[in-house]
């Protein structure tokens, strides 16, 4: 399952962002940061309890089931008495959560979370990055495994000089990305892809902030 994985900010940083504020609402957000738990209901009670040490007021918490759904303003409906006694919003959810909820509420937005990037949880507790979404696809020429992610150094056009017995130099637990990309591609006999020259990544593929219209039929 595909999640914006997060991490939770300091709690330092999170005072830090709520100075001048002493009425807070809590938000958190039932599928990817509850999956991280970074923001689902056990992390929002903690957080609560901590600012609650810290001379804060906690109007009121809730857990929306997807907050960057632009249906959330329906569950924020529900607790719209509670939010109206707050003076800002401190959302435990992906980035996208927060600008979701921010343009839903007339009171401050505050994230108490980073996001670190798309991934997917391999283990219990572990979860991998399996894109930057760099607009710059090459999974078609290195059998659907990508380097930009898998390679430490992002290398595009086969292994470092520091490869050894196909593990990463910089982490020697790990398969090297080109290893499993060249026995992924002589696995479906296509090993002449490696031969392709792959230009530098263009990071700017799309100018920021990115916007893509997609033509419909009518």
């Amino acid at each position: 399952m595909i999640r914006s994985i997060t991490k939770q900010k300091s709690l330092d940083e999170v005072l830090e962002l709520l100075n001048g504020f002493s009425r807070i609402f809590l938000m958190g957000c039932g599928t990817c940061t509850t999956l991280c738990r970074t923001g689902g209901m056990p992390e929002v009670l903690e957080m609560a309890t901590k600012l609650q040490g810290h001379d804060k007021v906690i109007t009121g918490h809730m857990v929306i089931p997807v907050a960057c759904d632009e249906l959330s303003h329906e569950a924020i409906e529900e607790q719209k008495e509670a939010i109206s006694e707050s003076e800002v919003l401190l959302i435990m959810t992906c980035a996208f959560g927060v600008q979701t909820l921010a343009r839903q509420t007339q009171i401050p937005a505050i994230p108490a979370l980073d996001t670190l990037f798309v991934g997917k949880e391999t283990g219990l507790g572990r979860f991998d990055q399996i894109c930057t979404q760099c607009g710059s696809c090459v999974l078609g020429l290195t059998g659907g495994i990508c380097p930009v992610t898998a390679c430490h150094k992002g290398l595009l056009n086969g292994p470092c000089g520091g490869t050894n017995n196909g593990k990463c130099e910089i982490h020697p637990d790990k398969d090297c990305a080109w290893t499993l990309i060249y026995g992924r591609l002589a696995e479906q006999g296509r090993l002449d892809l490696m031969r392709n020259f792959l230009a530098p990544r263009n990071h700017n593929v799309e100018p920021m902030p990115g916007k893509v219209w997609i033509p419909f039929e009518s």
